[in-house]
């Protein structure tokens, strides 16, 4: 039989949430599951904890040539399930491969690490530039009443050829 690993849609309008099931690839989305491996909340906004996977039954199935569709295998490589996966499949040991996941993982907190500063820098800069804004703003008010006085006196100089032309 070919088995998919793919997601099930379930909740309501406007508000999905999805189950991640082994299921026969010849039927429909939402059809019946042969097991339950997961889910995966989208409206969840923490990346980290918006999905649950059970890795060693996930392993299992895979093991017996369950396919992986790719919102499921974005899901595996966050986890690090996709590159235990990979690992397995070269032939290393379970103590290498435990030992390079924890190696990845490592490496991945320190680049979220760095996303969030590099946010938090962004944020910085456009609120600095809004105050720049601002205070740019505040100046040239200051200025403009000397701007205006070359124009109040060619508003002058129009009235009174106004007036001689009347006479």
């Amino acid at each position: 039989m070919a088995t998919k690993i793919r997601l099930k849609r379930i909740g309501r309008r406007n508000r999905p949430f999805y189950r991640i099931i082994i299921i026969d690839s010849r039927k429909r989305r939402d059809g019946s599951a042969i097991e339950q491996v997961g889910w995966y909340n989208p409206l969840e906004k923490n990346k980290e904890s918006n999905y649950n996977l059970k890795e060693d039954r996930i392993i299992e199935w895979l093991k017996l040539g369950a396919q992986v569709t790719d919102p499921v295998n974005k899901l595996m490589k966050r986890s690090g399930l996709a590159l235990k996966w990979h690992l397995m499949g070269q032939g290393m040991s379970d103590k290498d491969i435990e030992k390079a996941v924890a190696d990845w993982k490592k490496d991945r907190d320190k680049v979220i690490q760095d996303r969030i500063k590099a946010i938090q820098v962004k944020k910085e800069k456009a609120q600095a530039e809004k105050a720049a804004e601002k205070v740019a703003e505040e100046a040239p008010a200051e200025e403009a009443p000397v701007e205006e006085a070359p124009a109040e006196k060619a508003a002058e100089k129009v009235k009174k050829l106004q007036l001689k032309k009347l006479l």
